[in-house]
């Protein structure tokens, strides 16, 4: 397989699936564990990537917390059981259930040369999902998609239909790459409920302001591909990802990786999440 990107140094990537796991209500949690785990591989522990889902939450971007009834359309969303947070990462208003895949790319900067700019950091995102999906024989695409929330230059899309977004965040020594991939169930359905969130939160407001949601945007991998229905959509997605992971590092020692790797405790990822909400305590209500 040729991979025309390369992770910095080529060094390993430790696999971190915790995609089983749906106990966890405070979606801030998972941010919270991936802003740790890139505080560790900036302090020279290994590079991560961190697979996991939420069964149901509403994740808003900073912007998205500044419109003029965010509360409002906060306490819509709370109304119909959505835990709801402000992430630190770029991006708009994301929903996220059990059908939703979380990818997060943990990766340390070069030690030598510059930093990557923005666009190689996608681009090493794009390449990982490609990779996941070339099974399917369809062509997944980048660029904006109209009407789709969470609107990006690399918005990945098949067939004119968005299925994932990636946003990140830079530490001083790291950062993280994030995405959400709609492996299962409707794309329209979920478009519809951040229409309705914007309905809400931006009565008023500019609209350049917020992304202007259009349900047929919008649609899941079950929905494009021939990957598989239900949960059966989701499971092969996860697993194709892992393989690409161990595909890009076949021939790597991951001994000395693992030994530099300490997964953060519960009680230092509530905290930290707790930091995360009482950052944005004034966008949100």
């Amino acid at each position: 397989m040729n991979i025309p990107l390369s992770l910095p140094e080529d060094q390993p990537v430790l696999l971190l699936d915790r995609t089983h796991d749906l106990s966890h209500q405070d979606v801030l949690y998972h941010f919270a564990l991936d802003e740790l785990l890139c505080r560790l591989t900036g302090d020279g522990g290994p590079a991560v990537c961190h697979l996991w889902r939420h069964p149901r939450a509403f994740v808003m971007g900073v912007r998205d917390s500044r419109l003029p009834h965010a509360p409002q359309g906060e306490a819509m969303l709370r109304s119909l059981g959505y835990d709801t947070a402000v992430r630190h990462s770029g991006g708009a208003a994301v929903p996220l259930d059990a059908g939703v895949v979380n990818l997060s790319l943990i990766l340390p900067f070069s030690s030598t040369g510059p930093a990557p700019d923005f666009h190689q950091d996608f681009e090493i995102m794009v390449e990982l999902i490609r990779e996941a999906l070339r099974g399917t024989g369809q062509n997944v695409d980048t660029g904006e998609i109209a009407g789709a929330f969470c609107p990006g230059t690399f918005d990945l899309s098949i067939g004119g239909l968005k299925f994932c977004g990636i946003a990140q965040r830079r530490q001083r020594k790291a950062f993280i790459i994030q995405a959400f991939i709609i492996a299962e169930g409707s794309g329209s359905e979920r478009a519809r409920l951040v229409r309705s969130f914007y309905d809400i939160a931006a009565a008023g407001a500019d609209p350049k302001q917020y992304p202007l949601v259009e349900a047929n945007s919008t649609a899941s991998l079950e929905e494009l591909t021939n990957i598989g229905t239900g949960q059966n959509a989701v499971h092969p997605f996860i697993v194709a990802v892992k393989e690409v992971i161990r595909s890009w590092q076949s021939g790597k020692e991951l001994t000395e990786a693992a030994s530099r790797f300490t997964m953060p405790g519960t009680e230092e990822i509530r905290v930290m999440a707790e930091q995360m909400r009482q950052r944005y305590k004034g966008n949100s209500i």
